[in-house]
């Protein structure tokens, strides 16, 4: 069997391809359920976001998987295929695993680092888990991939550092006055640089957000998403005195705040400074406001040195995380292999155990004289004799399971001991895999995931 991942991104396809392969979050459980009826398939998990659309499956075989996901599309999206091919990617194996671990960790993100991207696969994968979408395999591969994920973000700081001149805005905010608590911001500007920095100001806990715009309900508009209190131009001039921060971004092609009006502003509050930031091209504040006493300053310029800054930090943190994704992939693919040679020897075991309690069975019967110390003593000799004879096959097939005709080994280990009827046992016991609950994809990542100590693998395959 083989991990594939089948899709397109923001890197491969612009968003007027993206937006034609979305899914509904109401149609998702169908889509599993046409998903898991493609030919080949045995396990899938789709991950869909406004930057990509994935489609992840166990398959029985590579050679046509590609051909019948790419169906499987052009089916569910009544796209041709011609149409959308060559903004597809098709990972295997190996990179499959380092694709999925990459992309949950954030590394694979347009914003290096961003966490939003975990809840996402989160939710992914609980939903085709509860469509019984997923086994064994998928079970275990995204468990990893989350608990890594929180491992990743918890023990570096690839996402402590602000990478969008909105979000550093607000961090610049934080270094000057420590907190946001009790402090009032005035945002000049309603569009959508406005928008986030509202939304960053009010998750850092400002006391009060006024907005001011030109058109007074667009203002309005904004500020109710937040609680604000919309006002006009002309009034957020004569409220210069109460607030703390100001921060503007329009698309006036002149200084829409300037050195008089903060002059005058500041009489009033000659002990409270002022923080101004100012992220509108051309810029809105008046670069002279700058040497006002007790007046602090910063263009787009400022918070873009400050991006590119953390962007170098997160890169160097990313790093780390990609030597924490190479061990996850080996954690992986030492698991996989114990799960090729535990079934045989559960089996091999099972058999021994019922050959051992129909041979003591039968003797007891013929030595009725036999005390109950007599039987123990019997039972451990010969429960010594079946392990000893099971010892050195057992270690011996753990060690050609490692090797690259491993599945072939399993197989001619199965015949001769005949196996196959315990095999078929375990293997209706143990199809659906453990699942995980929302509760436990919730918990905080452990500091190690528990490696299994077997000889690692150099293809994901079993």
């Amino acid at each position: 069997m083989h991990i594939v991942v089948v899709g397109l991104n923001y890197r491969t396809a612009p968003v007027e391809v993206r937006e034609r392969f979305a899914f509904a979050d109401t149609d998702m459980p169908q889509a599993l359920e046409e998903l898991k009826r493609t030919k080949s398939v045995l396990e899938g998990v789709i991950i869909a976001t406004c930057n990509r659309t994935e489609i992840y499956v166990v398959v029985d075989r590579l050679n046509m998987c590609g051909h019948f996901i790419r169906g499987f599309m052009e089916k569910w999206f009544g796209i041709p295929r011609e149409e959308f091919t060559k903004h597809l990617y098709i990972y295997e194996d190996e990179q499959a695993l380092r694709h999925l671990f990459r992309v949950t960790c954030g590394l694979d993100s347009m914003v290096l680092g961003e966490t939003q991207i975990l809840g996402q696969v989160r939710n992914a994968f609980l939903l085709a888990q509860q469509q019984k979408a997923t086994g064994k395999w998928f079970n275990m591969l995204f468990k990893q991939a989350i608990t890594l994920s929180k491992r990743a973000h918890s023990e570096t700081a690839i996402g402590e550092s602000a990478v969008s001149v909105s979000y550093a805005a607000v961090e610049l905010g934080k270094r000057v006055f420590g907190s946001f608590e009790g402090k009032r911001v005035l945002i000049l500007g309603a569009g959508k640089m406005s928008e986030l920095t509202a939304k960053h100001l009010s998750g850092a806990g400002a006391a009060e957000l006024l907005v001011a715009n030109r058109t007074f309900a667009k203002a309005q508009e904004l500020a109710s998403k937040f609680d604000g209190t919309p006002c006009s131009m002309q009034e957020a001039m004569q409220r210069l005195s109460e607030v703390d921060i100001l921060i503007s971004s329009t698309g006036a092609e002149g200084y829409v705040v300037t050195s008089a009006q903060v002059a005058a502003g500041m009489k009033h509050r000659p002990e409270r400074p002022l923080f101004m930031i100012d992220i509108a091209v051309p810029r809105d504040i008046e670069p002279a406001i700058a040497e006002l006493h007790n007046v602090f300053l910063y263009d787009i310029d400022d918070l873009e040195g400050i991006v590119e800054s953390n962007m170098e930090m997160r890169r160097g943190e990313a790093i780390k995380i990609e030597s924490m994704i190479e061990h996850e992939i080996s954690v992986f693919g030492n698991w996989l292999h114990t799960q090729g040679i535990k079934p045989v020897i559960q089996a091999l075991q099972s058999k021994s155990s019922a050959i051992h309690e129909a041979t003591l069975e039968s003797l007891f019967n013929k030595l009725p004289e036999l005390d109950e110390r007599q039987r123990k003593v019997i039972r451990r000799l010969t429960k010594s004799i079946v392990n000893q004879m099971l010892h050195d096959p057992v270690n011996r097939i753990k060690e050609m399971a490692a090797e690259e005709n491993g599945p072939e080994a399993l197989e001619w280990f199965t015949q001769i001991f005949a196996l196959e009827e315990q095999m078929e046992a375990l293997g209706e016991e143990n199809s659906a895999g453990q699942e995980w609950t929302a509760k436990e994809a919730d918990s905080p990542a452990p500091k190690e995931f528990p490696a299994v100590v077997e000889p690692s693998l150099v293809q994901v395959t079993v």
